[in-house]
């Protein structure tokens, strides 16, 4: 633009143009974070691979009893109690998720499970317990004290597989046929994220409770306490289960749904228990409410004896009279 000042003189100003507005440069996108890979199933090994090298443990609910096979051969056989009515044990072919060797209950009252080998992260689980005769847990596979901890030992948990049925298997062979050839559900289950670590109260840390890792927790129930032993009821006679007349002390064994399954458990306790032989085995039929039951008795001068030696190794026994 040109101007003309007082002199006469031309002046020239030159104007820059106006800036271009400045724009901000567009954020940049944040990283869509890579999605964690889907948790790992842990499968059960199928029967015939732990039959050739692993441990095969197959439970009868029927007849209260496991065998266990060590690449193959019978390594051993006791018996158990499964979960009793309204907590009955889930039939399938499970694979043994956790070892803990001194395992507390987190459901039911902080219940000590010795040398516990977890099958399913909702409560199912073998253990050391009480052993009654019948079935009688919230679930779990009760053994001796013994026997849970040397099957504890025994079991690595990549190479075992445990079958549970509902067949009354009283032999080996029975059992490892009926592992080879069942039809029940394999039970795989979801491998647990290790949760975060957090500080309790007195600064020590204190491991989540398996409730974090539980796919669908059961909602917690409490222990009923157990029944006093209930006056026996008239024994009913059967064909076949008449008993000769007892002779000392009687204490009672087990109380089984048949009377095949009453000798098959004094049976297995001959196995490991020969000196029992010098007592007088006895099986009467007896109606308990609705049920018909067997009840598998000795007698003898020390039977009382006996009996607490048992209790104390885990299986159970009672005075009679």
């Amino acid at each position: 633009m040109t101007l003309v000042d007082g002199a006469g003189l031309f002046h020239l100003y030159y104007s820059s143009p106006p800036e271009a507005p400045r724009i901000a440069p567009a954020p940049a996108k944040p990283a869509t974070p890579e999605k964690p890979p889907p948790p790992a199933m842990i499968h059960p090994p199928a029967v015939a691979t732990v039959l050739k090298s692993g441990t095969l443990i197959v439970i009868s609910k029927a007849s209260q009893t496991m065998f266990v096979f060590r690449d193959g051969a019978p390594w051993a056989s006791t018996p158990i109690s499964s979960g009793k009515r309204h907590h009955e044990t889930p039939s399938g072919v499970f694979p043994i998720l956790q070892k803990n060797k001194f395992h507390r209950s987190n459901i039911y009252s902080n219940a000590p499970m010795p040398f516990m080998q977890r099958l399913t992260w909702d409560g199912i689980a073998l253990h050391a317990g009480r052993v009654p005769g019948y079935p009688a847990s919230h679930g779990c596979i009760r053994m001796p004290h013994a026997f849970a901890e040397a099957l504890f030992k025994l079991t690595k948990a990549s190479a075992t597989t445990v079958v549970i049925g509902d067949a009354p298997l009283t032999t080996e062979m029975q059992a490892q046929q009926f592992a080879l050839v069942n039809q029940l559900t394999v039970r795989a289950a979801l491998a647990p994220t290790p949760p975060p670590k957090r500080a309790d109260t007195a600064g020590k840390v204190a491991t989540p409770s398996r409730a974090t890792l539980a796919a669908a927790p059961r909602t917690p129930v409490p222990p009923t306490p157990p029944p006093a032993p209930p006056s026996p009821p008239p024994t009913i006679p059967v064909p076949g289960a008449a008993s000769p007349p007892a002779s000392g002390p009687i204490v009672q064994l087990a109380a089984a749904p048949s009377q095949a399954e009453a000798e098959a458990h004094w049976a297995r306790l001959l196995q490991s228990h020969s000196d029992l032989r010098r007592f007088q085995k006895s099986v009467e039929a007896a109606q308990v409410k609705s049920r018909l039951v067997y009840r598998l008795r000795m007698s003898g001068p020390d039977a009382r004896t006996a009996c607490a030696q048992l209790n104390s190794e885990g299986i159970g026994c009672f005075s009679v009279n």
